[in-house]
């Protein structure tokens, strides 16, 4: 061992030697050393299998010894309980070596197994956000006595906690945690490559930024010095890319990313139709469904595994060759996480082929590989105004307590800004009027509302910060196969109703509506339908967007195009030429149709479309590229209207529908609801920008 493992308590640095074969740390565990073993708040940066985890373990595990630490001292945390399930052997071992204990605990830990935790606390504890407030709030867990030994929290993959609802909830029990142990506790991120890191880790310290010292660590490996092989190719159907894939790389072990799960399924049957070796992953599977698949694809050679999103993450599916992406992920940060799968074994690189199915999958491919060419990476920015989160959090905190001071409610979170008193009390002042919460000399208690809405199951439903769809749980015999959408159950069908899940197609025998189970048989045809209820997508960033106008206007992506791809981006320059202008925007009018071509985005085009208010069409179906104007629109009522527009920009507003995606806006004020997912869905600077850009005039795109 080099002379970094000096660093480290002697018998880990014996055992990465001797038992593990190590000959040197990795450079971000060697510069992790200093900053954890110091207490440093530090966020470690680097690709998927970076050694991340290693890098904050083991001066951890060193610091455990050093200075005597006893009882629950390390949380591990984690978004996904597959991601804390592969880890847990990783870190047992590691622990093992200086006799300390790691134990698991989430939804599917038995009861058993978490009162022998309980009685026996492990030195660290994986678990996730929700499971962590289900601890704070049920009355089986003495949480003072569990987490009073508490010193550091490790937050792994936090990039994707951040980015939403989730990532506020940990944040807020995290300063609930803090209070109840009375010490700061330092917070270690992991996280895949960001374009902010410096505001991510200040984000993460909540309300210790600024009072406690902070690093971030993003080493250049060497390892990825090698130029990736990106190839990006238009297939226009999903039967076509099940062809290439069961065509191309035969005898390897190939990654395939999509889009949906209903994606997923359907390519996943397509595959076996060809005699490909397939496994299928993603979140409506049961999860020995998915372990099972994915510990099968970890063993074989010459097979595809089919996935959503789930794997992106740091999920171990053994040594990757290829691969395969089905249209493209609508963040470059995404991508490079998927690309990092492969590449990991000396002499082979990191490599990618793009897949596309329409003209505008192929566009939006394009201009992301545009992007990821310039070096751009998004920035994290977490959601803004979560009063929905801090209604949550006033409610577990009753249930926490029991009773909680009326003036002293705000001292759990520390001066964390959205519990800034005006905002936060006029929650509260809600939560009480509803009978959510009830005032009794001068303390707060849960009140008989929220029994009413959350009381079920021991309150779990208030845990969750996420909504989830209906589903009917689906079964072969007694083994649980996954979850679905009830149309598939109830859609009226000729014949017999033909279900896929797990890429195979089954015939549906009967269905328990009481319990929401539907039972099914395998049949050897195809064709059975998959359906979920479509999740809510935040659409192209203006930063996408323009790349996308950039390849319109002739920017070619720096990786290998076939030439399928090559024809199709020839065919779709000449006919949107006229959209676009470097510099500016476009207003094309077109059979009686005018459209302004702002390519600016989801967020930037909805804040445009409220702020011209009479001048769009009020029929109009929200677009990324593009916003559909009254069609008497002259240039010189443009310019007019216009003027000065950017100074008096208005966000979009929330109808009653997009309400129901963002949970618990039922406990808070009908106007701050929607000042809330108000605030999400616009992006003011983008859209003054906008306008303040030249507009040329145009009759046709064509």
């Amino acid at each position: 061992m080099t002379s970094p493992a000096l660093a480290l308590h002697p018998t880990i640095a014996y055992h990465l030697t001797n038992t593990m074969g190590w000959p040197r740390l990795r450079p971000l565990q060697a510069e992790a050393l200093e900053p954890i073993g110091e207490g440093q708040d530090t966020l470690l940066i680097a690709p998927t299998a970076g050694g991340k985890t290693e890098a904050a373990v083991f001066p951890l595990l060193s610091a455990m010894e050093e200075r005597a630490w006893t009882g629950l001292s390390v949380l591990y945390v984690c978004p996904l309980k597959a991601l804390l399930n592969n880890l847990l052997p990783r870190l047992q071992a590691y622990s093992s070596w200086l006799g300390r204990r790691v134990e698991l605990w989430h939804g599917d830990v038995s009861g058993s197994r978490r009162q022998a935790i309980l009685r026996d606390p492990p030195d660290i504890l994986l678990t996730t956000p929700e499971s962590l407030e289900s601890m704070l709030i049920s009355n089986g867990v003495d949480h003072r006595r569990l987490l009073a030994d508490l010193r550091a929290v490790v937050v792994d993959e936090v990039h994707a906690f951040a980015r939403d609802d989730r990532g506020w909830h940990l944040l807020f029990v995290l300063e609930r945690l803090t209070r109840l142990t009375g010490r700061p506790l330092q917070r270690i991120g992991l996280s895949a490559t960001v374009g902010n890191p410096a505001e991510l880790l200040t984000w993460l310290q909540g309300s210790s930024a600024g009072k406690r010292p902070a690093r971030v660590l993003a080493p250049e490996s060497t390892a990825l010095a090698a130029e990736p092989d990106v190839e990006l190719d238009y297939v226009g159907s999903i039967p076509n890319a099940a062809r290439i894939i069961a065509a191309l790389h035969e005898g390897e072990k190939r990654l395939v990313f999509c889009d949906s799960r209903r994606m997923v399924e359907e390519l996943a049957q397509a595959l076996r139709g060809h005699d490909v070796t397939t496994f299928v992953s993603h979140a409506s599977l049961s999860l020995d469904e998915r372990r099972r698949a994915e510990e099968a694809f970890a063993q074989a050679r010459d097979c595809v595994i089919v996935s959503t999103s789930t794997l992106e993450l740091g999920i171990d599916v053994g040594d990757l060759d290829r691969v395969v992406q089905i249209n493209a992920p609508w963040s470059v940060a995404s991508f490079l996480q998927r690309l990092g799968r492969t590449g990991r074994r000396a002499g082979t690189r990191r490599n990618c082929l793009l897949l596309t199915l329409t003209d505008d999958d192929l566009l939006a491919a394009a201009g992301l590989l545009v992007l990821w060419g310039k070096g751009h990476v998004e920035a994290i920015e977490p959601p803004p105004e979560p009063r929905h989160i801090v209604a949550q959090q006033l409610l577990a905190l009753a249930l926490q307590e029991g009773r909680v001071g009326d003036a002293l409610w705000p001292d759990w979170w520390n001066g964390l800004d959205p519990f800034r008193l005006a905002e936060a009390q006029q929650v509260l002042d809600y939560l009480v009027a509803e009978g959510f919460l009830e005032r009794d000399g001068g303390g707060l208690l849960v009140g008989p509302e929220a029994e009413r809405r959350f009381g079920r199951r021991h309150f779990m439903d208030l845990t969750a910060v996420f909504t989830a769809p209906p589903e009917f749980t689906v079964f072969h015999g007694r083994a649980e196969i996954g979850r679905t959408d009830p149309a598939v159950l109830t859609s009226a069908a000729p014949g017999q109703r033909l279900l896929l899940l797990a890429g195979r197609t089954w015939q549906v025998d009967w269905i328990d509506w009481k319990r929401r189970r539907g039972f099914v048989q395998p049949v050897d045809s195809m064709g059975g339908e998959a359906r979920w209820a479509s999740s809510v997508s935040g659409g192209v960033s203006y930063a996408l967007a323009r790349a996308m106008r950039d390849v319109v206007l002739g920017a070619d992506p720096p990786v290998r195009l076939t030439r399928r791809a090559v024809a199709v981006l020839a065919r779709l320059r000449n006919e949107r030429s006229g959209t676009v202008q470097p510099g500016g925007t476009v207003i094309v009018r077109e059979e009686g149709d005018l459209r302004w071509w702002t390519w600016a985005g989801h967020r930037a085009n909805a804040t445009l479309k409220s702020t011209l208010g009479p001048l769009t069409d009020p029929l109009q179906r929200g677009d990324d590229l593009y916003i559909r104007l009254r069609s008497d629109m002259e240039p010189g009522r443009w310019r007019h209207a216009i003027r000065d527009l950017d100074t008096r920009l208005r966000p979009p507003e929330a109808d009653d529908r997009a309400l129901r995606g963002l949970k618990f806006t039922d406990v808070l004020p009908r106007d701050a609801a929607h000042q809330t997912l108000s605030a999400r869905l616009a992006d003011l600077p983008t859209a003054a920008s906008v306008l303040r850009e030249p507009v040329r005039f145009t009759v046709s795109a064509n």
